[in-house]
């Protein structure tokens, strides 16, 4: 793609120029009467080191996955787990000088999928997207908080998770549990996505020269465990995820993220694990 189609956005604008929904029915993959919920809403970040007003919607994503804004999400009286942040670094910024050690065309492949979904002419960062549904520019605060608490909530699956290093160079991940909704014949995927917390890097050269980035919930790698059709909410499910890890691996700074997804990347279901201390 012409690098023209590329922006890095900032500042302040209306929620209805920064603000789109992805239409559709959410209904696609999943019973009606499983359309409620109090499973977490997946909130994703695409953002890139190259870019300038990144840093501050990687900051506001540290404070969203911290839980500082679960009380103005809840409201009075409400419980529950407000949000799941999952950060994707995209890699068409590196032309700039710098090379997001973390960025990969993987997750440029990613975004423009809801680019494409969303009818959007332009690939940017920060870009937020709420639940696999709306977006908006990653550093509006009030308007994401608003988009969390308006966002369509699912139960989360019971899946129980085991942990297995069969080589040091790879970790397996097994799952086994039901998905607490039914799932009709245009099936669903379950994608599990092993994320790092914790990241600073000095940025030596491009838009951030001479900045200290600080980076948390950084997806290394995301893997589809399976496809599931035409199963009932009790149903168990299992399958298994194999992840290739990369060098200074630690697992207390990494944590695995399971999520529901349809073919247009809506999603209808989330759960998290954090890796055992001794994997």
């Amino acid at each position: 793609m012409a690098r023209r189609l590329f922006a890095c956005f900032g500042g302040k604008k209306s929620s209805s120029s920064t603000s789109k929904s992805i239409s559709g029915n959410n209904s696609a993959a999943v019973s009606a009467d499983t359309l409620s919920g109090d499973g977490p809403v997946l909130v994703q970040l695409f953002s890139s080191q190259g870019c300038k007003t990144s840093p501050a919607a990687e900051m506001l994503m540290s404070r969203l996955g911290r839980g500082d804004f679960d009380d103005q999400i809840r409201g009075e009286g409400g419980s529950g787990s407000p949000a799941m942040v999952l950060v994707f670094h995209v890699d068409y910024w590196d032309y700039k000088g710098w090379k997001d050690p973390y960025g990969s065309s993987q997750w440029t492949v990613r975004q423009k999928a809801y680019v494409e979904a969303l009818n959007l002419d332009t690939m940017f960062t920060p870009q937020l997207v709420v639940q696999g549904r709306s977006q908006l520019i990653g550093n509006e605060e009030e308007t994401l908080l608003k988009s969390i608490s308006e966002a369509p909530r699912f139960p989360s699956p019971a899946f129980r998770a085991t942990f297995q290093r069969p080589t040091s160079e790879t970790l397996q991940v097994s799952l086994t549990g039901a998905l607490k909704m039914k799932v009709d014949g245009n099936g669903i995927d379950i994608m599990v996505a092993l994320y790092e917390t914790g990241l600073v890097n000095d940025c030596e050269r491009g838009e951030n020269e001479g900045r200290m980035l600080s980076n948390d919930y950084v997806v290394r790698k995301m893997e589809k465990m399976c496809t599931v059709k035409d199963v009932t909410a009790k149903k168990s499910v299992s399958g298994t995820a194999h992840f290739t890890l990369w060098d200074g691996f630690n697992s207390s700074k990494c944590g695995v993220a399971v999520f529901l997804q349809n073919s247009s990347l809506q999603i209808f279901g989330t759960q998290s694990f954090k890796l055992p201390d001794e994997i």
